[in-house]
């Protein structure tokens, strides 16, 4: 994560965002929140420790309760400066004294709680021995919903990170390809990324003729021919906000049938695209997208959910799914991506992230989704 985010947002955001969690657990039946370092503790609080170890870093949420962060002493003077510390109270602890119990103290003896996936069992089992009386839902299973609206400063931010992607796709596409190795596409990409204001590069994929059949293939030293496809996905966060895009692009002019399976999948995109609007269930978005592909005859070679969320983290809550029937509301953010992938042979996959409008959707990556010749 990049600590940048604590610029953007102010000690009455982090108190308005802790607050909306803490109800949200209320409502959903919870004692409350228990949030371990990482993108929700960042979120809330705007801190990212120095350094996550043994030591316990735990926020605690109650609603109608003051919010309370649990903090190594060694420690403490950081999340002072935290831009969400004036709406929270520490409670640090020293070496050699039970953060545990001190922890226990502020929570419900027998309540239920949601704590954050990334808590190390290390800090749950001793809670849950200090508290035998307690028990534990993870975030994305109690509240998965927790950051998926954002607000307009965020929907700002994610739009400044899908410009940035964009702008690394308008310069990576005039960067040699044909004699290059996967890997070197990939660190150029990397290196743009960085460029245009990313402080933190999650992929980029760079798949190149039958590698482009995998869809998480890593780039690796197969050298680029003329007349390979390649997928190229790629993005990160800027400014703690995550940016993700796919391009195909092709090494010289590509056959009739690597054309139309293009065209198949820009026309799913944009089926895809189309769907999205207030009230739609997610899986409406998979189902548009999906069907274009199945009456095309490639159903069975669209292999991946369509979409996923995207925030504070490139993958999150809500997923472009079948079965998913969660209603899209405005200021939602996930990728639209649906892909075709030949084994042996191919792999075609166009993504642009989607947010929720009051009237349908606005993507938030701009670039073409025709076919882009290479060299």
């Amino acid at each position: 994560m990049t600590g940048s985010t604590a610029a953007t947002f102010t000690a009455d955001d982090y108190r308005a965002r802790m607050e909306r969690a803490a109800r949200a657990a209320a409502e959903a039946g919870l004692a409350g929140l228990l949030v371990a370092p990482g993108p929700d503790l960042v979120w809330l609080t705007g801190y990212t420790p120095p350094a996550v170890t043994e030591r316990l870093t735990l926020l605690v949420l109650t609603a109608g309760q003051d919010p309370v962060l649990v903090v190594p002493a060694l420690e403490a003077p950081d999340a002072h400066r935290a831009a969400g510390a004036a709406a929270l109270s520490l409670h640090d602890w020293t070496d050699g004294k039970d953060p545990y119990a001190a922890t226990a103290a502020l929570l419900d003896s027998s309540g239920r709680f949601g704590i954050s996936d990334n808590a190390w069992a290390l800090h749950l089992l001793a809670l849950q021995q200090a508290l035998p009386g307690s028990s534990y839902a993870s975030l994305t299973e109690a509240l998965p919903m927790l950051r998926a609206v954002k607000d307009a400063a965020e929907l700002d931010l994610m739009a400044a990170a899908g410009a940035a992607a964009d702008a690394t796709f308008e310069e990576i596409r005039n960067v040699p390809f044909a004699g290059r190795r996967e890997s070197e596409v990939a660190a150029d990409l990397d290196r743009l990324l960085r460029g245009h204001g990313h402080k933190q590069v999650d992929f980029t994929i760079v798949a190149s003729g039958p590698n482009g059949a995998d869809p998480h293939h890593e780039a690796g030293e197969r050298v680029i021919a003329r007349g390979d496809m390649i997928v190229l996905d790629f993005g990160g966060l800027r400014d703690g906000y995550g940016s993700d895009t796919s391009r195909t692009v092709h090494v010289g002019e590509p056959t009739d049938e690597e054309r139309r399976v293009h065209d198949i999948v820009r026309e799913a995109q944009e089926a895809g695209f189309r769907a999205v609007r207030p009230g739609a269930a997610c899986q409406d978005v998979d189902r548009a997208a999906r069907r274009v592909i199945a009456d095309a005859g490639y159903g069975e070679y669209f292999i991946h959910r369509t979409g996923h969320g995207i925030g504070v983290t490139t993958h999150e809550p809500p997923y472009m799914i079948e079965g998913e029937e969660r209603p899209l509301v405005p200021g939602m953010c996930f990728s639209v991506e649906p892909g075709i992938y030949l084994p042996g042979r191919f792999g075609v996959r166009i993504e642009d992230i989607v947010t929720v409008t009051e009237e349908g959707g606005r993507r938030l990556n701009t670039t073409t989704r025709e076919l882009v010749i290479v060299e």
